[in-house]
Parts: C-alpha cells; structure tokens; sequence
C-alpha cells in the first residue's frame, strides 16, 4: 500500500485496557488509523464498540488507574503524544488538537458566562488584549451560526438551546485555530434539525481552511452526510476501512453490512428493518477467534479460533474478514 505523507495523526496497534474487579477489560486492542491534513475521518460503530476510548487516549484523558495504555503510537505530526509529559499535552490540548463531546451541558461551567468560557479557551494558550478578546469571541459566535453574538456572550449555558450550547462547545474548539478536531457523538442529544445544522456547520467550517476532523458517531447517516474516509469498529478493533463511496457502496465486512442493512430508507418503507443478532461482546469476556463470529451468518470454524488479519481489496479498502475476502478472489 502506497503511504501518504500527508498524514496529521496516525494512531498504530493502540492498545488500552482496563483492570479491576479480578478481569481485564480491552477496551481498544489493536486500533490503527490515520487522519490526513484537511479530511473529516469518521469511527462508526455500536455503542461499546471502544470508539471513544480511542479518541479520550489521543489526548491523554484516560483516567489511570483504571485505564492502561499498554501499547501503540499516537503520532502527532511524527512525535508520540503517549510519550508527552502532562505539561506537554497540556499545550496540545485545545490549541492543536481540540475536542467536542457528546452533551454540551455537563462540559460547560454553569456559573461563567459563555464569553467567559470562550475567553479563557484562547487565554490559556496566548496572551490577547481584553477589547481584541471580546471582538474575537464575538467573530467566533459568528462563525458557528450564533444569532446576536454580542448579547450570547453574556448569558451563562442553561439560558441557551441544547443546539446552541453545541455551537458554542464548537466555537470553544476553534478558538485557537486547531490543526484537528476530534468530535465525539456531537449531535446524539439534538433533535433532527438541529442535527442537520450542526453538521453543516462541520462541513462548512472545515471547507475554510484545511483543518481535519476525527469525527467519533454510531450513525451511518451521519457518515455520509461528512466523511471522506471510513474506520468501521467493533469490540475494540477495525473491522473495515475505506473511503465513503466504497464502504456505503462495497462494504466487505458482514457488520459494515449489517449495519447498512439496518438503515431505514425509502424503498423499505412499510418494511421490519434488518436487525444484527446478539449484542457487541464484553470487552472482558471476547469469543476466541473474530470477535464478531457469534453474530455472524457467514462464519466458519476458524472464525471462532483465528484471529482475522485485515484483507486488502485494493485502493485503501480493508476488511478484517478472510471468508468475504475469499469469495471476492474467487469471483474476480
């Protein structure tokens, strides 16, 4: 496979578990994926899958214990951030690498106003005079679809919307320009339309300049609507990787199958939508061999006693499944 030199972050064999109660829980036991300059990366899968836990390690925020990091890089533009002193992640956080979570409420102070928060996300990491901070939260409250910005900044985070809380945990992320923004199930809390909005802010904001995004959702909807390259995760590993096109239009893997089989449309209207069987594995208790054989309609018996290695169809597209892949060869 010919290797990109464009690549921002580049995460390999990452391995983190968790131990207590006498078991040993791999969370992520073996990630490997890159985000290149400019792109928006989408991590899909089932809730439990180990798709947050791999973007909490980007930037150091496993508690430890319980959390280990017990093997893997996460190169940032070549240095391992694992590496990095607490000093050091502290001035990567929020200036180079920023995150967006999941519910905006819980993140946000709720005794400092909005502008004060914003404020202090740029204060951390640069020195600006009061009148020039003030116009600057004020451009990014623009930038992310505020109405009235000036007043915004002012009124603390339960006066806002649930959508508006969002764009200003957005704007926070962007106040220092960073080079990428992990995002993590951003838009699960919002209703539809406020959705749809969040995530044409996303595309918008990232077409402005070559910003990347590492954007973290168990959504296939979503991943359509933003991605140009897909990870698909399961029980702690990659089970397929591609570009958009070929895992919404070739997937090989019977989850990324699954899982689009599962999708509602048009033309299934009036129709029980697919459904996978069975439930993702307890990351302290995995079945030998693929970690998806229990689920799966086309294992066989070394499924259920080997480890599978990622198969290459060519073009970037990986798929974690030797039986696919060998139907494939066998038809080409």
């Amino acid at each position: 496979m010919k290797k990109n030199n464009n690549i921002l972050l580049s995460v390999e064999d990452l391995r983190v578990y968790f131990r207590g109660n006498e078991k040993v829980s791999r969370a992520v036991d073996g990630v490997s994926f890159d985000v290149r300059r400019g792109e928006t990366v989408c991590i899909v899968g089932e809730s439990g899958c180990g798709k947050t836990v791999s973007a909490l390690t980007i930037l150091g925020l496993i508690p430890s214990p319980p959390g280990e990091i017990e093997a893997g890089k996460v190169l940032f533009e070549g240095e391992n951030l694992l590496n990095f002193t607490e000093e050091d992640l502290q001035k990567v956080r929020g200036n180079r690498i920023a995150m967006v979570f999941q519910e905006p409420l819980t993140c946000l102070n709720p005794v400092f106003t909005i502008g004060d928060q914003i404020g202090e996300a740029i204060n951390v990491h640069e020195q600006v005079e009061p009148s020039a901070l003030r116009e600057r939260c004020v451009q990014l409250l623009k930038d992310v679809g505020i109405p009235s910005p000036e007043d915004r900044l002012k009124d603390y985070p339960h006066q806002l919307s649930g959508g508006q809380r969002q764009r200003v945990m957005i704007a926070m992320a962007l106040a220092c320009r960073p080079d990428l923004i992990i995002a993590d199930e951003p838009t699960t809390a919002l209703d539809v339309t406020v959705q749809a909005q969040i995530l044409s802010l996303f595309r918008a904001l990232q077409k402005t300049g070559s910003m990347s995004v590492l954007y973290i959702t168990h959504d296939l909807g979503v991943v359509a609507n933003i991605a140009d390259r897909v990870y698909v995760m399961y029980a702690g590993v990659i089970a397929e990787q591609g570009n958009t096109s070929q895992i919404f239009n070739s997937p090989r893997h019977p989850y990324t199958q699954g899982l689009l089989a599962s999708l509602p449309s048009r033309s299934k209207r009036g129709k029980i939508l697919h459904s996978i069987p069975g439930i993702v594995p307890d990351p302290a208790y995995k079945p030998d061999g693929c970690p998806f054989n229990p689920r799966c309609d086309f294992a066989v018996d070394t499924c259920r006693t080997r480890f599978p290695e990622m198969c290459d169809y060519g073009e970037e597209h990986l798929s974690r499944c030797p039986v696919l892949f060998k139907h494939w060869k066998q038809k080409g």
